[in-house]
């Protein structure tokens, strides 16, 4: 028997149900109450709205990518290697709700209050993405890495939106941006030739 959704999931599901059926702009916190058969008070408990809403699909997003990897499976591998593989599980992650995803940063590109208010949640989650792949995102260069790759992964994410379900084109515009920033994923060697102070610091 299938567990029982908290509270929590009941709401962040219906947002997305909606999301995806009636575009996010048209999306009332009363109308996800209704779809999650809560009482509004309870929405209002568990959240302050919807930008709330879309930080913790953020964060449940992290915590499934994160139960998803395997440190045994990530022996041996080169650090960008690593990161390609962690970034292709939120992919996966997001895939199931690609039509509301979609949507939701359709919107946002219209609303740049949105865009501000979602900059610190999709910063904490590259920082959970480089623990996942073993790589350091503590200190300052640690926040240089997480910055970079929130580059990386919005570059990968613009071609995801339009991508087949093979994820090819996304998998292809990845690696290449990863391949591009190669010396911040902790590659020795390239960090000792490009970056041989912040190498050395390490």
């Amino acid at each position: 028997m299938a567990p029982r959704k908290s509270i929590e999931d009941k709401i962040i599901d219906s947002a997305l149900r909606l999301a995806a059926e009636e575009g996010w702009a048209h999306v009332s916190l009363s109308d996800v109450a209704q779809q999650a058969h809560v009482p509004l008070s309870d929405l209002h408990g568990q959240f302050s709205g919807k930008r709330s809403i879309l930080s913790a699909f953020s964060r449940r997003t992290d915590v499934r990518v994160l139960r998803a990897v395997d440190p045994d499976d990530q022996e041996g591998e080169q650090p960008k290697d690593r990161l390609f593989d962690v970034l292709m599980l939120r992919f996966d992650e997001l895939q199931n709700h690609k039509k509301a995803v979609r949507s939701i940063s359709n919107d946002l590109t219209l609303d740049p209050f949105g865009l501000l208010a979602g900059a610190r949640p999709a910063l904490r989650s590259m920082h959970w993405m480089l623990e996942a792949a073993s790589i350091d995102s503590g200190g300052v260069y640690g926040a240089v890495r997480a910055r970079a790759l929130g580059l990386v992964w919005l570059a990968a994410f613009r071609v995801w939106r339009e991508d087949e379900p093979g994820l090819g084109k996304t998998m292809s515009e990845l690696d290449k941006r990863l391949q591009q920033s190669v010396a911040l994923w902790g590659d020795t060697d390239v960090a000792e030739t490009v970056w041989p102070s912040a190498s050395a610091a390490e």
